[in-house]
């Protein structure tokens, strides 16, 4: 068996998961957050059809398979657009300083 990761600095979201990741002194928090549903309800029959279901909800509590599914629309998370806002933390000065 390998070492294990630190889970631990990673801090769930109700609308998505949170990860913290540093590179060279710099601490970087990502925020993801699952908004409308991208779901063709009429693929099947050549159409195209989304449910108008705007942001994911998770319908069970976090860690379990339920968690995954749209309490709104019933639709897999996969199926919502994704969208990443990132915090930086950028107190470094290696980059960008001028002299």
């Amino acid at each position: 068996m390998g070492p294990q990761k630190d889970r631990s600095a990673a801090k769930p979201y109700a609308n998505g998961t949170a990860a913290a990741a540093g590179r060279g002194g710099r601490k970087e928090n990502k925020v993801v957050r699952y908004r409308e549903c991208q779901r063709n309800h009429a693929a099947s029959i050549g159409g195209h059809a989304v449910d108008g279901c705007r942001e994911f909800m998770a319908s069970g509590a976090e860690g379990t398979a339920a968690a995954l599914l749209c309490a709104a629309c019933a639709c897999h998370r996969s199926f919502h657009r994704r969208e990443v806002e990132a915090e930086c933390d950028c107190s470094s000065d290696s980059f960008g300083a001028v002299r």
